[in-house]
């Protein structure tokens, strides 16, 4: 089931609960309820928000040929249709060039069913 955060601006506390998709919570009492925590001295019927979280960021320490080498692909754009194959194995085309299929790396040798 999907991790929501809920903030409720009469206390300025913001839980995370766990509930079906379906769900919407609408006041403290039904967040405290399902994170199983006490109200406090917040009047249960309170309103809250769901609030969303920004995606973490990915950072990998990998050098092209270690990517490579794990079967990842990155293409970096050089100019405006065109974008350099950093990991290209041997037999690829090193630029990617919007229009040119022969330029499209071999993701069906790398990739298996």
């Amino acid at each position: 089931m999907p991790v929501y955060d809920y903030l409720c601006p009469a206390n300025g506390r913001t839980v995370e609960v766990v509930h079906d998709t379906a769900v919407t919570l609408r006041t403290w009492g039904e967040v405290c309820y399902l994170a199983q925590l006490q109200p406090g001295n917040t009047d249960p019927g309170a309103a809250v928000q769901r609030v969303f979280r920004s995606a973490p960021a990915v950072v990998t320490n990998e050098s092209n040929q270690e990517l490579r080498n794990l079967g990842f692909t990155k293409l970096v754009k050089r100019e405006e249709g065109v974008y350099e194959n950093v990991t290209a194995a041997h037999g690829e085309s090193r630029y990617m060039v919007r229009g040119r299929k022969e330029t499209v790396p071999h993701v069906h040798k790398k990739v298996g069913d």
